[in-house]
């Protein structure tokens, strides 16, 4: 992106989300709540305007408003005006996904249908003197042109304000007539009657289409209000988000409420900050961080050990920190919610303006295909700190794969012909993918695995093993005083082909069925100790290779965290890098990593999340050794941005050497150069 002549919205935000309780409207004082999100370190609010509640004296008809509005002075121009004295600047926040039943019982056309035709009521049996809310349709014309439209240019016409965001903007499964026409003359055919039927693109096409027209209208003020519009991890089309907003923005929540046993990975924020920031010459991604363990626990605060190591994956990862928080402070009965924010937002202050516009560093790209399979691979690449970016299926052009060293393909991922096309190419040139597991019987790709068409899947395997083939095996490296390591699930049996092939690792079968595996042990010897049949073929193709595991290394990870999978997973990826790595850090599982460059300077990021979550403390590592490989370059001064302390280093034969003494939650290498 270009740095110069940057919109305000452009430039580095720290986002505070004061969720606003109708009933407390009377306790909001606005220069008092200006004065607090200024303390607390924001620079940007984000605060409740319309939609299902307006927050101002709206005369657009079917706009609900809030009932508790003070009517002595307008509260929404106070706060606006408050917030500007103080630098803050403010996002209307507005929600066109549900309105109250009064509105239905008027313009019931306008209104979500279930499969029965009955309309779709959120919190029924909630306790208190509530009406009821309906999810609206959003191809009805409340959420484009007789409401939604309206309210927008309303808002723009009487108030100051510097960006809109559309909370709850996505699509509710509906059967009205107006999706069901829509539907038909997209696609030539009925709406079929399960959700899983439905044509892929049909939710991002509604969202879009919506979008498109409040996108528009906002454009045509002439104002630079930009528009904020979320993207999901999963099931999304990131292109079509970004067609119709200026910025975007996720909620990678830590919901505790789950169950420990249902617990979000320790990944989520950095893996979607790597997503949003896939698109090239985009504003920088929010990351919205939920304060409460969950929306059921939404008046208590996470852990703050949990809460600071979650928040802290969103800079570290190049997003823009977004809080969400229930309530106001003179509300919120959890102070130790503020204080992480505050605290935190220091931290985000220390590193931002080196952060802005620097590009990330990565010499391996992971393909999302937002299954299980992707998800392993980026556990074990983030808890082995190996920097990857991800790359959606049309992202894999020619031009981008040649910025890598390797490339991840995750079971599951689609082998059209022009993608094996462009793999070829790439290995071609001197690339190295990996992939793993079912692949279709396609001789382009065959030949670039090094594998033959006589393929068989197995059954689904118990108590077998990989075993190691070879003096001086790569793949062993770590495990050198261990022959097998556990294996379970499918295996693609194939057969090598080519003198360039090699066969690194093959199937120990079962030696048991499973409910014998442990008596008694004088009948626990292998049957069958040594077999032919591959686990891991390594295939030259012109000047790079293939690497592929005709089983699921991704399923492993995901199931059994074993450290030696994750080992494998890391001497795979040293293969395709060898003396072209970049950088190494100390091995610490739940230590994350990322690298960015910037004029001359590189920052290396390090997130501390070791320990049992979620995190009732966070336990210190000590003397994380960072070396990294200097290009030619020479080292001026090394020091840690949010400690503010320099740190000795040492420069030799093309490497740069450093120790960080002790890292607490989140700490930012800069590294300088001559």
């Amino acid at each position: 992106m270009d740095t110069t002549n940057k919109s305000w919205w452009q430039k580095p935000l720290r986002v505070i989300q004061p969720n606003l309780q109708v009933r407390d409207t009377d306790q909001i004082d606005p220069q008092e709540l200006a004065a607090q999100m200024k303390d607390m370190g924001a620079n940007t609010i984000v605060f409740n305007v319309g939609g299902i509640y307006g927050w101002y004296p709206s005369k657009v008809k079917f706009h609900t408003l809030n009932e508790f509005l003070p009517t002595s002075f307008d509260l929404l121009k106070e706060v606006i005006e408050a917030c500007h004295q103080q630098g803050i600047r403010f996002i209307a926040r507005v929600d066109f996904s549900k309105a109250e039943d009064s509105i239905y019982l008027q313009r019931p056309e306008w209104f979500a249908r279930d499969l029965q035709g009955e309309p779709i009521t959120i919190g029924a049996k909630r306790p208190g003197n509530w009406s009821l809310l309906m999810s609206t349709c959003i191809n009805s014309a409340y959420r484009n042109e007789a409401v939604a439209i309206p309210v927008l240019q309303e808002i723009i016409d009487n108030y100051d304000i510097d960006g809109i965001f559309f909370n709850a903007p996505n699509y509710t499964l509906c059967y009205c007539e107006a999706c069901s026409r829509k539907y038909t003359n997209l696609y030539g055919t009925e709406m079929p009657t399960e959700r899983k039927a439905f044509e892929p693109a049909w939710e991002s096409t509604c969202l879009r289409d919506n979008m498109d027209n409040l996108y528009t209208m906002i454009k045509q003020t002439g104002k630079d209000i930009p528009m904020i519009l979320y993207y999901n991890l999963y099931h999304d089309n990131l292109f079509d988000r970004a067609e119709t907003t200026d910025m975007l923005c996720t909620e990678p929540q830590d919901i505790l409420s789950l169950g420990h046993h249902h617990i979000p990975e320790f990944w989520k924020p950095a893996l979607s900050m790597k997503m949003g920031r896939s698109l090239p010459d985009r504003p920088t991604p929010f990351g919205i961080v939920h304060s409460s363990p969950g929306m059921d626990w939404r008046h208590t605060g996470l852990p703050p050990a949990e809460y600071s190591f979650w928040l802290s994956q969103i800079p570290a990862h190049g997003g823009s920190i977004w809080h969400s928080l229930t309530g106001i402070p003179n509300t919120i009965g959890d102070k130790r919610i503020l204080d992480v924010v505050k605290n935190f937002n220091v931290s985000v202050e220390k590193v931002e303006n080196y952060m802005d516009g620097a590009a990330p560093v990565a010499q391996i790209a992971m393909m999302w295909t937002a299954d299980a399979s992707a998800e392993g691979w980026a556990d074990g690449l983030i808890n082995m700190q190996i920097p990857f970016d991800v790359l959606l299926e049309a992202q894999a052009t020619t031009d981008k794969l040649s910025q890598y060293r390797g490339l991840v393909i995750p079971e599951g991922m689609q082998y059209s012909d022009s993608f094996i096309a462009i793999i070829s190419d790439y290995v071609q040139a001197g690339g190295h993918i990996f992939a793993e597991g079912a692949i279709p019987n396609h001789p382009a790709l065959l030949k670039l695995l090094g594998i033959s068409e006589d393929m068989y899947t197995s059954e689904s395997l118990l108590a077998s093993y990989l075993r190691f083939e070879g003096a001086n095996n790569p793949l062993q490296k770590g495990l050198e005083h261990t022959e097998l390591i556990a294996h379970r699930g499918k295996v693609n049996y194939v057969k090598p082909t080519g003198a360039d092939t090699q066969v690194l690792a093959t199937l120990v079968p079962p030696f048991s069925p499973l409910e014998s595996v442990g008596a008694p042990p004088e009948r626990a010897s292998l049957p069958v100790s040594h077999t032919d049949l591959p686990l891991a073929v390594w295939n030259s193709s012109g000047k790079g290779h293939a690497l592929y595991l005709p089983f699921s290394l991704s399923q492993l990870i995901n199931e059994y965290k074993l450290g030696e999978h994750y080992q494998f997973l890391s001497n795979a990826i040293d293969m395709a890098l060898a003396e072209h790595k970049f950088i190494e850090v100390s091995n610490f599982q739940g230590l994350q990593m990322t690298v960015f460059e910037k004029d001359k300077t590189l920052l290396v990021h390090l997130v501390n999340g070791v320990g049992r979550r979620p995190l009732s403390t966070n336990i210190p590592l000590h003397q994380i050794e960072v070396l990294i490989r200097l290009k030619g370059k020479s080292v001026k001064a090394v020091k840690q941005l949010i400690s503010g302390q320099p740190l000795e280093f040492e420069s030799k034969q093309d490497k740069l050497a450093v120790s960080v003494p002790k890292l607490d939650i989140w700490e930012c290498l800069l590294i300088e150069f001559e």
